[in-house]
Order: C-alpha cells, then structure tokens, then sequence
C-alpha cells in the first residue's frame, strides 16, 4: 500500500460534514486517538494526531478526499456518510471529481482565469459560460446564484420590489436569475402580497406590543431570498429548477 504524505493528504478537499464525523466516532465508542490510531496504522497517514482528529470534527481545519475516505474507513461508513453540503464554486466541482482544467475546459476559459474565479469565489464568466458551468455542475438555480456571487444584489432587488408602491423590478432580477418572465412575475407577486400581510398590522400606539405580524414583515425581508425560492418552488411547475427548463443562458 503506497502511504500518502501530510502534503498530498492536507490537499484542500471536498465539502465535510464536521458534526456527522463526530456522531458517528462516538456511536462507534470511539476517542479521537483511537480514530488517529486507525488512520496510522491502517491507513498510512503518519502524521494523524487525536487534536487533528478533533480539529476536524469542531470544523477547525477540513480533512482533504483521501483523508476523507480513510476516516470513512475507520468509522465504518461510507464517504458519502461524511459529505457535507457544497458552499462554494471549488466544494461543487470537488463534489464532482472534476480538477479546476477539466472545469474550465469544459466551460471554455483559460485555466487560470478560472483558478482565480474559483479562488476569489466570484464568477466573471459569460452567460454561455455560465450555463455550461451549472450543467457541468448539476447546480440548481439557487446553488448557481449562491455560488456566482449574485445572491446580495438579489436580496436588494427582491426587498425592493415586495416594499415598493408600484415598481417591479422583472427585468432587473431576471439579469441575475434567468427564469422565464411568467414564473419570475408570479413569484415576485405572490413574494409582495407575502409581504404586504406580514407588514399590514403595526405594534399597538398604547401598549406598546409588538404585534406578530408586524415582527413578522422584518424577518421576512431578513430571509427575503430564501422566501423567493420557496415561492418559486411552489409553483406548479418547477422546470425553472435545472438548468434547461427555461434556465441558464436563455
């Protein structure tokens, strides 16, 4: 068995579920220096310590692929019992077993044109670019928005579009959300009359309490972008998903 190095291991590696590795180290009655132990003598990872184990499972440092696959050896599960849900442009391409050159190939950039986007983790790409990369991905509409780095200017149009008197902002918002325009004008109508129920009762002029409702307005413009998505979700149909159905590009 070829033993790995602490520099080719310490590769930066693919999303991890810090919390899933602790559950499952101690279902197992396991320590730390018991699971250090494992990944030396088993798996040939030399310069495991118990507080790296630890530095994992407290999200201090993040365990690379083939750290990952022997710590899923060792815990008896598989890796995919230890993934955690990708944040970023690098943790969608990792999920995928693509390297930075197959990415932008695949989507037409210059490598290094795109290890910088992925490094800055901001997308400067084309709209053709940025279809290509959400198909290569199998991104869905709000993975893409989080990950290109669109979702505060959609917060922005999205608040004020639900508190203004008349303006909408279709347009505005179908740059950085590219849906067909009849489920984007059904979603920013129902995401207003949403709103406009929330903020209708103010706090009492004589007692001062605060009224439900009332609150409720400012915690809905708070999680403005995560109530479009549900009211885009909600639509009867939900091809504006994935990439194709009315998506990326077109």
């Amino acid at each position: 068995m070829r033993r790995s190095t602490a520099s080719e291991s310490r590769q930066p590696g693919p999303p991890f579920d810090a919390p899933a590795a602790r559950r499952l180290r101690t279902a197992l009655g396991m320590g730390p220096e018991h699971v250090a132990y494992g990944l030396r003598a088993s798996y040939g990872l030399t310069y495991v310590t118990p507080d790296l184990v630890l530095g994992w499972e407290r999200g201090l440092s993040t365990p690379s692929g083939p750290e990952v696959t022997a710590l899923a050896g060792v815990l008896w599960c598989s890796s995919g019992d230890l993934a955690g849900r990708p944040r970023s442009l690098r943790e969608h391409r990792l999920a995928r077993g693509l390297s930075a050159e197959d990415v932008a190939r695949a989507v037409g950039l210059e490598f290094v044109a795109y290890a910088g986007m992925e490094e800055s983790d901001t997308w400067r790409g084309t709209e053709r670019q940025a279809a290509l990369l959400a198909g290569l991905l199998e991104l869905t509409l709000p993975e893409f928005v989080g990950i290109t780095g669109r979702e505060p200017r959609l917060a922005q149009l999205l608040r004020s579009t639900v508190t203004a008197r008349r303006a909408t902002r279709v347009r505005a918002v179908a740059r950085l959300v590219p849906v067909d325009r009849r489920p984007l004008e059904a979603a920013l109508k129902a995401l207003r009359e949403s709103y406009r129920e929330r903020a209708a009762v103010v706090p009492d002029r004589y007692d001062g309490a605060a009224d439900e409702r009332g609150d409720g307005a400012g915690e809905f413009l708070d999680r403005i972008v995560e109530q479009f998505w549900w009211v885009l979700a909600t639509l009867p149909d939900e091809s504006w998903a994935r990439p194709g159905g009315g998506g990326y590009g077109s």
